[in-house]
């Protein structure tokens, strides 16, 4: 006679004890969340970067934030319906922060190499190529974050979702911002 009910115990394999070689259900849980957050970090990362450059951040700054905001959608990655707006709009409001704040930053400071910036000298180079960057960063704030959402690929109605604004106070900056550009680009070609 045993003191088992049927079905439970080391006879039913399905509820059999663990080995030492087995790993725990936890294990598989927490590896598919790497993995699921892996490949988010890599389709991401790098438009995060230029979203923050886009703002007026610096390449390096922007680099920083990015990796900032990717520590933390990982520490909160089960709780995060949305990642990519998500990352943006953290990234988004640590950058201001950062503008806003009276630190000082260092002059002379030049960064390690990363996976993000693997030739922190070749980004004068970088940024010269992109012509537009100096036209984003005279746009008034408003209108250059506004852009900047729209250059990340997201709607005028994700961009009032995610800043708080209306839809029309959207699409009134974005058109705002891109008539000032193309104003911008044509008499830089008049000019020349």
């Amino acid at each position: 006679m045993s003191i088992h009910e049927p079905g439970d115990g080391p006879e039913n394999p399905a509820v059999a004890p663990r080995t030492r070689d087995q790993p725990d259900p936890q294990h598989y849980a927490r590896q598919a969340k790497d993995e699921a957050f892996i490949a988010f970090y890599r389709a991401t990362v790098h438009s995060l970067v230029g979203f923050l450059v886009n703002q007026g951040a610096g390449v390096h700054v922007a680099a920083d934030i990015a990796q900032d905001t990717m520590l933390s959608a990982y520490e909160r990655w089960g709780t995060i319906d949305h990642p990519r707006a998500w990352v943006h709009t953290v990234a988004s409001r640590a950058l201001l922060r950062r503008i806003t704040s009276c630190e000082e930053q260092p002059v002379e400071h030049v960064p390690a190499p990363t996976s993000l910036l693997a030739n922190p000298d070749a980004i004068a180079a970088w940024e010269a190529r992109h012509y537009l960057l100096p036209l984003l960063r005279s746009l008034p704030p408003r209108q250059r974050q506004v852009m900047a959402w729209h250059l990340s690929g997201f709607t005028p109605g994700d961009i009032s979702e995610q800043l708080g604004m209306s839809n029309d106070a959207v699409r009134a900056s974005l058109c705002k911002a891109r008539r000032a550009v193309a104003e911008a680009i044509k008499e830089g070609e008049e000019g020349q």
